[in-house]
């Protein structure tokens, strides 16, 4: 019986593997992709701003790391006992105003360092809806909380969004010519500007990323939005807020992205990997036991045989706990 429609998701032509570096920013579904890659090893660096919705936020954030782009205190401002940054979610707030610049600041070299070196940069878009201060008309990533009537809020044409984006797009391939650019639209619903205006701002996003892959023969398209939308189609796959998709939802979509995105062979290691991480997972009741001490001697011994075949993969946690 078949319960909903084929997704034929069209394969990457350049299928991800374990030696690549990927960069993940966006919204908070790029959280949801990243844990994943994460869990399985592989190179990523995610959100170096912080979860990040509109496209002016994440083109802006990209420019400021292949500039380099070190902040100063004056770029800061107090709101409800923090010190904050426009630019930045706030994950990066804090008391002291030296601590929240220090924190900036490395993830912006960090940052730096790892887009000249990225082989894929993964964009996952949520709103066009961007805010802008009123008192200088900067735009910002992040409300930090701060009064309404601060912010004036417009719906972002098609044709602003593809020009940032482009722009952010050439910079990034004059450092990096090897790099790919995957984009996908956030499934979860913005649902504060309601549906009607949530709906014209997905619409927008999309046209305005299709162009992008059409103009970029290193942009590419993974239709998460349309998974969860048009594919899934069901309250059932959402959270209790009706807003963010739920675990059913987004391992779908995970496993959708595997067999488009990975090929055979990465994915079969992903799945020895994934049975080390989940033994290195496992709680034992009794540790003292020689029964616990040879299993934790088999995965020390599986983890040395695969580091020999595959020295790329990043397990020496995972190797000094079972050698512990």
């Amino acid at each position: 019986m078949q319960l909903y429609l084929n997704p034929d998701i069209p394969k990457l032509p350049r299928p991800l593997t374990y030696t690549d570096k990927i960069l993940l920013i966006g919204s908070c579904f790029t959280e949801h992709m990243s844990e994943r890659l994460g869990q399985h090893k592989f190179d990523v660096l995610s959100n170096p701003n912080g979860i990040l919705f509109n496209p002016l936020s994440v083109a802006d954030s990209l420019n400021s790391y292949i500039d380099n782009k070190q902040y100063t205190a004056e770029e800061l401002f107090a709101l409800n006992e923090l010190w904050n940054s426009w630019d930045h979610h706030t994950r990066f707030s804090h008391i002291d105003q030296s601590a929240a610049l220090e924190g900036i600041n490395a993830s912006q070299r960090s940052a730096s360092a790892f887009i000249k070196e990225a082989d894929w940069i993964m964009i996952t878009l949520g709103s066009a809806f961007q805010y802008y201060l009123q008192e200088t008309g900067k735009p910002v990533a992040n409300n930090h909380r701060a009064p309404g009537q601060w912010f004036e809020k417009r719906l972002l044409s098609i044709d602003v969004v593809i020009n940032a984006l482009s722009e952010t797009l050439e910079k990034i391939f004059a450092v990096n010519p090897k790099a790919n650019i995957l984009f996908t639209i956030s499934p979860v619903r913005h649902i504060r500007d309601g549906v009607v205006d949530n709906n014209r701002s997905k619409a927008r996003l999309i046209e305005a990323v299709h162009t992008l892959c059409d103009k970029y023969t290193q942009a590419y398209y993974f239709s998460a939005y349309e998974l969860v939308i048009d594919i899934l189609r069901d309250y059932r796959y959402y959270d209790i807020d009706f807003v963010h998709p739920n675990y059913l939802a987004t391992s779908f979509v995970w496993e959708q992205f595997v067999n488009a995105c990975i090929d055979a062979p990465t994915k079969e290691l992903m799945q020895q990997v994934q049975e080390i991480v989940t033994a290195r997972r496992h709680k034992p009741r009794f540790p003292e036991t020689e029964a616990h001490k040879r299993f934790k001697e088999a995965y020390a011994e599986k983890i040395k045989g695969l580091q020999q075949s595959t020295p790329f993969l990043k397990l020496d946690d995972e190797l000094n706990y079972f050698l512990q």
